[in-house]
């Protein structure tokens, strides 16, 4: 839509059939005629207005950063398929693949960050610490509290965020183990964290064996209650 109209003035002049076509070409499938409808009204809704050489550099701008996101998306689409490929290649790909929530690019961070130096990581504990999704636990008299480690590798952490937020969708353990947080209490986010730490000491597990992920066997020996994984 910034494509078509970069200024006010051509986005007030711009036709619901042309606003509809617009979105068609950008993936839109549902509800087109609606959605073009209420972007005509927004366009046309009376604003604030620029003297007209401010306008025309204005519109200028937004035409430029619309094609410069425009060879950002098409280049990010040729880094996605070079790593694919080249992260297929490697001998651990598969059992990273297998881990739910992981795809071919997160994989492939997640993969990069960690390293894939034999004995890099002495346990799982060590694996988890170094993802800083193992939580911190300080306590002082009557008085404990659990924090999230502030020193990380934080593409690391996203890239394990990420994960966990889709392994929601996809493993009915990731979900559950999600549940019984929200349910004791945590916070999305606190929640989310934690299913990342387990799901790190799940692939560290995998890597170590050679193995790949097993919804049964990765969840088989957590709670089934309402009460809070450890």
């Amino acid at each position: 839509m910034l494509a078509a109209a970069p200024s006010p003035a051509k986005g007030a002049a711009l036709t619901r059939s042309r606003i509809a076509a617009v979105l068609r070409r950008a993936g839109r499938k549902r509800n087109v005629d609606l959605a073009a409808t209420r972007i005509q009204t927004a366009l046309r809704t009376p604003q604030l207005g620029l003297t007209p050489g401010l306008a025309d550099a204005y519109a200028a701008t937004v035409s430029a950063y619309v094609a410069v996101i425009g060879e950002l998306n098409k280049q990010i689409e040729v880094l996605d398929e070079v790593v694919g490929a080249h992260f297929g290649q490697h001998p651990d790909a598969q059992i990273l693949l297998s881990q739910p929530g992981l795809g071919p690019i997160l994989g492939a961070r997640v993969l990069a960050e960690f390293g894939d130096a034999p004995g890099r990581y002495a346990d799982a504990k060590a694996r988890k610490n170094y993802a800083g999704t193992s939580p911190i636990t300080r306590a002082s008299g009557l008085k404990r509290v659990v924090m999230a480690r502030y020193a990380r590798n934080r593409r690391l952490a996203d890239a394990l965020y990420l994960q966990a937020f889709a392994a929601l969708t996809v493993s009915p353990g990731a979900r559950a183990y999600y549940d019984r947080h929200r349910s004791a209490g945590a916070t999305h986010h606190q929640a989310l964290r934690a299913l990342a730490n387990r799901l790190v000491g799940i692939l560290h597990g995998c890597l170590e064996h050679h193995t790949h992920y097993d919804e049964t066997l990765a969840w088989q020996h957590q709670p089934h209650t309402g009460t809070r994984a450890a």
